[in-house]
């Protein structure tokens, strides 16, 4: 019996199938940048387990529990499941709107006694895998015809909205560039494309002056003169390339960065840990890491590329573009490239939504690696 037939009933796949199509290549680098967080945020806490390190460790240890589970089981699961899951992320987002806790001027948490999750953080993944549930089977007939496009753009727009007006601008746009990216993957027309765009241009006023909080306007302004308010709006990114800069190449050593273990550098241990890691490992540390990600980027396409059913390859996809969107924003932004926004490093910035999330798109991608000669019918989901 060849290896497409044995495989082609996922039920048919015995544990030690699985684990000799577990991508390794794809494992180890993850493990690499998890180990560096740890590392990085014991730092962070002068020299301490306590508060993030220790903390960050357990969410690492359940977050792999989470990612062997999804990755060993069967895909059929994850399909069956997509919707679902989609909705009970779109629920709980819902729920921060009039439940939620504020924090740091922001209403983005949800508060569930013994923790408090970020529910804008699992809506990515959530999306990514309502998405690929929605198009794997539609044929190019009815990829080519707009109306078949209207679900997937309610399924944007809806937590768009929501976490936009949390506010969290950052991931809003990582939504709305996630969800444009699978629509050029699965071939919607590029007419499309330019029509959105033009009609984005034209609502920038409406979205400056109706949309945006006044600290959100100062930072995009800031971004353009950050010397213009080195005590308010421009504090953090210039606190941020003081910090990068003075790290140099080589970096000023392990827990001898001044201006993070100073606590002049704002929000070290998430948003701008990796201006912290510059500093302290300088440009060869920040370049390993950059590379790592790369690294995680190529191996996502390759597992897209070679997997054999349309639903693994879109959730490959879709993960690398997310994750792709992850760590372009936030060090873009630590950088002065683009304008601050609240988007974590991912498996790096100390946090447990994040975290747990991306390990369980890591597991969807492995899981569709593990699966990706097998034969996916539409029908019976």
């Amino acid at each position: 019996m060849s290896t497409t037939t044995r495989v082609s009933n996922a039920n048919m796949m015995t544990l030690t199938e699985k684990l000799s199509r577990f991508s390794w290549v794809l494992f180890i680098p993850m493990c690499v940048v998890l180990f560096f967080s740890v590392i990085v945020l014991f730092s962070a806490g002068g020299g301490s387990w306590v508060p993030f390190a220790l903390s960050q460790l357990s969410k690492i240890i359940f977050g792999m529990f989470i990612f062997f589970f999804v990755s060993f089981s069967n895909i059929k699961t994850w399909i069956k499941s997509a919707y679902f899951i989609y909705a009970v992320a779109l629920i709980m987002i819902i729920m921060v709107t009039f439940v939620g806790d504020v924090g740091m001027g922001a209403q983005r948490w949800l508060s569930l006694g013994f923790i408090n999750i970020q529910p804008s953080e699992f809506i990515k993944i959530a999306l990514v895998l309502a998405l690929a549930r929605y198009f794997a089977w539609a044929n190019s007939v009815e990829l080519s015809q707009f109306k078949n496009y209207l679900v997937p753009i309610l399924m944007l727009l809806i937590p768009f909205i929501l976490i936009c007006a949390q506010p969290d601008l950052g991931t809003g746009i990582s939504l709305a560039l996630i969800t444009v990216g699978m629509f050029y993957i699965v071939g919607a027309n590029k007419k499309w494309f330019l029509i959105a765009g033009l009609i984005g241009i034209l609502a920038l006023p409406g979205i400056w002056y109706g949309a945006m909080h006044d600290y959100q306007r100062n930072r995009v302004i800031t971004l353009f003169n950050p010397e213009a308010d080195v005590r308010g709006a421009g504090y953090q990114i210039n606190q941020a390339k003081i910090a990068f800069g003075s790290g140099g190449i080589v970096g000023k050593g392990y827990m001898h960065g001044t201006q993070s273990q100073q606590s002049f550098l704002p929000e070290k241990q998430t948003d701008f840990i990796f201006t912290m890691l510059g500093e302290e490992f300088g440009f060869m540390g920040a370049f390993m890491l950059l590379m790592i990600y790369t690294f995680i980027v190529i191996m996502l396409f390759w597992a897209a590329k070679t997997c054999r059913n349309r639903f693994g390859q879109l959730i490959c996809f879709g993960f690398m573009l997310n994750f792709f969107i992850y760590y372009f924003i936030n060090i873009s932004m630590v950088l002065g490239i683009l304008p601050t926004v609240g988007v974590p490093l991912p498996l790096m910035s100390f946090g447990g939504s994040s975290l747990i999330s991306l390990l369980f798109g890591f597991g969807l991608c492995q899981n569709a690696h593990i699966h990706k000669d097998q034969q996916l019918s539409s029908k019976g989901f």
